[in-house]
């Protein structure tokens, strides 16, 4: 698998769709449409072949994490406010072989206590937050 690309699963959890129009003085002006964009050119660049996926559901996120066995070397996941309660991504992450990256445009650590808890970090390899678009580019940096 040396000289082929690395297919990495990116996963945007609820409200994320709303990014650039919501609480942009938290989370940005940026709107998914040009971070998946960002995350495709970054991903070329490291030699990774990025697809990304957004999702309101939580069923639906699970499936894609199901259905990513054999077909993606990596997972970047921002679970949106499931971070802070989906016993069921949790254990889909968990469940499938495959390393991820838990990430957060902003500070989960430094905002209203109801989010500083992430069950979805224990399953994860690690989480990157807190620095906007940046935080996917460095959890691309994982999987180069």
């Amino acid at each position: 698998m040396e000289n082929e690309r690395k297919n990495i699963l990116v996963l945007h959890g609820p409200n994320l769709n709303l990014l650039g129009k919501r609480e942009v003085d938290i989370y940005g002006r940026l709107s998914l449409e040009e971070l998946n964009v960002l995350l495709r050119r970054e991903g070329e660049k490291l030699g990774l072949k990025v697809e990304c996926y957004q999702s309101n559901s939580e069923g639906e996120l699970l499936d894609r994490i199901h259905g990513a066995a054999g077909k993606f070397q990596g997972i970047i996941i921002n679970p949106g406010a499931f971070t802070h309660y989906s016993i069921a991504l949790r254990d889909a992450l968990a469940g499938v072989d495959i390393p991820a990256v838990e990430v957060h445009l902003s500070n989960i650590h430094a905002r209203e206590e109801f989010r500083r808890v992430s069950v979805i970090a224990p399953v994860v390899r690690g989480q990157i937050i807190g620095f906007g678009p940046q935080s996917y580019l460095l959890a691309l940096q994982v999987f180069k």
